[in-house]
C-alpha cells in the first residue's frame, strides 16, 4: 500500500465560456482564481485555476473552458460529484446565496452524515458544499464571502461507476480504506491527508456510459509532497501493471497521469513548485502565464483568447 499520497491535489474539468466560469467561481462561490494561463496542448484555450489565498493542495479547481463546446452526457466512469467542504452551520447561507444568483438544481440532502447542499454550475457540473465541523483550512478572505462562511477547500469526489472492485482495489492500493457504506455508496478515506480526504463511489450496474463534454470532469488529480515521492508512486503504479505518462512539467507541479479500471483518469501532481513560482502572491492569477515554448506566440495566443473581465 502507498503512503505518499496526502489527499487531493485538484479537480480538472470543462466549461463552454471562460467569463462565465470566471464568474461562477469568483463572484458566486468567493474563490480565488490563482492562476490564468493556457492548455499546454492547446494553447488557443485559457487553463483557469481557482483555489484558496495561495492555491494550497486540495482547494483547486481547474477548467479548460473550450468556447461553445457541447454539454456533457452523465453516467457511469465519471467523477459526478464535486464536493466542497464549509463550515458548520452555513448551508442556510449557502442556500439563499446561490437562490439568489440563479444557481441552479438546488437541493439539500445528508450523506455519511453530514448535511450537504447539491447545486449546478454553468455546464450543469455536479457539486455539493458538505458542513464540516473543525475543518482548519482558511477559506479565501478577499472575495464577496466571508471567511465565517467561505469554502475551505475540497471534502472530495464523487465517482460514479458500474463495478466498485477494481477501482476500490486501486485505491486501496493507494492508501485509502473503505470507512463506511450507505446505500449504492462506499466511502474511501485516507488517513493523514490534507482536508481533501474522501472519494466516495456511487456503484450503479446498469448506468450507461459518461459522455465527456461542457460540465464534465477530465480528470481528477492526488496530491503526493514532492517529486522524490511522485517517482515512487509512479514506479509502483507501473509495477502493477497500470500504463503511466511519464513525468510532465505543468509549470506549478510535476503530473503523471493514468486511466483506472472504472474509466476515470487519474493524475498524481506535486505539491511543489506552488502558483507563486512566476507571480507574487498578493497578484496570483492576474496576469496571462504562458509555458516557456508558448512565450514567443504571446502576441498571437493573446490576440485569439477572449479576456476575462475580473
Amino acid at each position: 500500500m502507498l503512503t505518499q499520497i496526502k489527499g487531493l491535489h485538484h479537480v480538472t474539468s470543462m466549461a463552454a465560456d471562460a467569463q462565465e466560469n470566471n464568474d461562477f467561481f469568483t463572484k458566486t462561490l468567493g474563490l480565488r482564481r490563482v492562476k490564468k494561463t493556457v492548455n499546454f496542448d492547446a494553447p488557443d484555450v485559457y487553463h483557469l485555476y481557482y483555489g484558496d489565498e495561495v492555491g494550497n493542495a486540495g482547494s483547486v479547481m481547474t477548467y479548460f473552458p473550450f468556447a461553445n463546446m457541447g454539454k456533457g452526457g452523465r453516467g457511469a466512469g465519471e467523477v459526478s460529484e464535486t464536493v466542497f467542504s464549509v463550515p458548520k452551520g452555513t448551508l442556510g447561507f449557502w442556500q439563499e446565496r446561490l437562490s439568489k444568483q440563479g444557481v441552479k438544481e438546488l437541493g439539500s440532502y445528508s450523506l455519511f452524515g453530514e448535511d450537504r447542499l447539491r447545486f449546478a454550475g454553468p455546464d450543469g457540473d455536479g457539486f455539493a458544499l458538505a458542513e464540516v465541523d473543525g475543518d482548519s483550512r482558511v477559506p479565501f478572505a478577499g472575495g464577496p464571502v466571508g471567511v465565517s462562511e467561505g469554502v475551505h477547500g475540497f471534502r472530495g469526489v464523487t465517482m460514479r461507476l458500474r463495478d466498485e472492485g477494481a477501482t476500490g482495489e486501486l485505491l486501496k492500493f493507494m492508501g485509502y480504506q473503505p470507512v463506511d457504506k450507505q446505500g449504492d455508496f462506499v466511502r474511501y478515506a485516507v488517513t493523514g491527508g490534507n482536508g481533501a480526504d474522501y472519494i466516495d463511489l456511487e456503484v450503479l450496474p446498469g448506468a450507461s456510459h459518461a459522455q465527456q463534454g461542457a460540465g464534465s470532469v477530465h480528470h481528477v488529480a492526488f496530491a503526493v509532497e514532492d517529486r522524490a515521492a511522485q517517482l515512487e508512486v509512479r514506479k509502483a503504479l507501473l509495477d502493477t501493471g497500470y500504463q503511466v505518462t511519464p513525468v510532465i512539467d505543468r509549470d506549478y507541479f510535476w503530473a503523471i497521469y493514468f486511466r483506472t479500471p472504472g474509466g476515470v483518469l487519474f493524475e498524481i501532481a506535486t505539491n511543489e513548485p506552488g502558483f507563486n513560482r512566476d507571480e507574487d502572491t498578493a497578484h496570483l492569477g492576474e496576469a496571462l502565464k504562458l509555458p516557456t515554448r508558448y512565450q514567443q506566440y504571446r502576441s498571437q495566443i493573446e490576440a485569439h483568447l477572449t479576456p476575462i473581465k475580473d
